[in-house]
């Protein structure tokens, strides 16, 4: 059995490496939304207060990212294997941006979140670094040459 480096090569760990920093980011929001909840007296299994306005913010900054994570963990691994410091570089913006999103929520005021917007910046490079595999490998596009940095 091959090992994993021999399957999708070294520069994999890119990819890796941003897989972690993602979890270390899901687990970061899901200890602010635990310290929300008792702060302001939400218990489980509630999932948003009728009267609290702060906390609904810091859940939602929260929930938000748990819908996204699966498909840009999908985009980013599968991209990774062809482009894995693009798929790396973008997912690094990604989760940055979440950080930034969830702090802009945090606040309280919903439009604070848009701080993290720069994030699309990321999750749409995989997406069309996706777009672009399925063509190549199908055949109705002509490969590319991106610059070794990128690869």
């Amino acid at each position: 059995m091959a090992s994993l480096e021999a399957l999708v090569g070294h520069e994999y760990h890119y990819v890796l490496a941003t897989l972690v920093y993602t979890i270390i980011m899901n687990v970061f929001l899901a200890v602010k939304v635990g310290q929300a909840r008792k702060k302001h007296g939400v218990e489980y299994p509630t999932m948003y207060s009728e009267k609290d306005q702060v906390f609904n913010c810091v859940q939602r900054a929260h929930q938000n990212t748990l819908e996204q994570i699966p498909i840009f963990v999908a985009l980013l691994l599968l991209v990774g294997i062809e482009f894995p410091k693009f798929a790396a570089i973008c997912g690094f913006i990604f989760v940055t941006s979440r950080f930034s999103y969830a702090y802009g929520y945090y606040t309280g005021n919903p439009k604070n979140r848009l701080n993290g917007e720069y994030g699309i910046i990321g999750y749409f490079g995989l997406f069309f670094g996706i777009i672009y595999m399925t063509l190549e490998m199908g055949g109705y596009v002509s490969p590319i040459s991106f610059p070794q940095w990128l690869q």
